[in-house]
């Protein structure tokens, strides 16, 4: 496993706030970047300086999945901005508007 410059507590902090406020735009990031358009559901689990893990569903089961970050991240403040970025790139390649407010 890569290794991870953010805390047991940023992780934890990050994929709460994905999964709490964020699921549509976690499942439009697994369906466009991740390569799987036909997931149904996404779940953040954890994420390091490579990459975001999820969980998703697909026919009715269960997988896991990482979606590599456009580069290695070392800061908390940039993982904001590369999901935003993940979540605008994934809207496109499944040509879907993103919304305003990222």
């Amino acid at each position: 496993m890569p290794s991870n410059p953010f805390s047991p507590e940023v992780v934890d902090a990050v994929t709460r706030h994905m999964n709490d406020d964020h699921p549509e735009d976690t499942l439009v990031i697994c369906r466009g970047l991740g390569g799987e358009p036909d997931a149904t559901a996404a779940r953040m689990v954890g994420l390091d300086a490579e990459g975001g893990d999820y969980v998703i569903i697909v026919d009715g089961t269960e997988r896991t999945m990482r979606v590599p970050w456009g580069e290695k991240l070392t800061e908390r403040a940039q993982i904001r901005w590369e999901v935003v970025r993940m979540y605008r790139e994934s809207c496109l390649r499944l040509g879907l508007s993103p919304r305003r407010e990222h």
